[in-house]
């Protein structure tokens, strides 16, 4: 292993996964599919879970845009590109949530998948020392409450349709931050 320092682990990554910029790219098209599921005449349960089958395509989306962008999922020297993959599946512990609003209030299913997914891009600022996910997470977590308390629920698919406008411009603004780290 490496004996880099700390900033010279998170630079190798933020250089090599371009900051999850894959990821990013591939979220902001699934959370499109999933606004125009919510404008489907389903009851809110239904198009929750079709939110989560829809949710299966994450994975093979950013790994197929990884070819496109040429990032790295796996660098062997650099003990912090685990992390990476820890920090996605922290928001799984708060699928138990998820599941109880499904069931009890599945109108409100999106306003808290959306909230789970940008708050979930936080930890993410101090990885790849970019405060745009600290911004984003914050903009998409409180963004998806004010909206689903300002909207009838025939109208929620206003969130995930801004949680992915949201996506993009993070994914647009990673992508400008990784061009200058390039440039250097």
């Amino acid at each position: 292993m490496k004996t880099d320092s700390l900033p010279q682990l998170k630079q190798d990554l933020q250089f090599k996964a371009k900051n999850g910029i894959d990821f990013i790219f591939a979220a902001a098209i699934l959370w499109l599919l999933i606004s125009y599921t919510w404008t489907l005449d389903f009851s809110s349960y239904n198009r929750s879970i079709l939110t989560f089958m829809v949710g299966a395509i994450l994975l093979p989306l950013a790994f197929g845009l990884s070819k496109v962008f040429k990032t790295k999922w796996k660098l062997k020297d650099n003990p912090l590109q685990p992390l990476g993959l820890w920090l996605n599946f922290a928001q799984l512990i708060y699928f138990p949530f998820l599941i109880f609003i499904l069931i009890k209030y599945p109108d409100y299913f999106i306003m808290t998948y959306a909230i789970i997914t940008g708050a979930h891009l936080f930890p993410y600022a101090w990885l790849y020392d970019e405060i745009g996910y600290a911004v984003f997470a914050v903009l998409i977590a409180a963004g998806s409450l004010l909206i689903a308390l300002n909207c009838t629920i025939e109208d929620m698919w206003y969130i995930p349709l801004y949680t992915s406008v949201l996506l993009l411009i993070l994914g647009l603004w990673i992508y400008r931050n990784w061009l200058k780290l390039a440039m250097k």
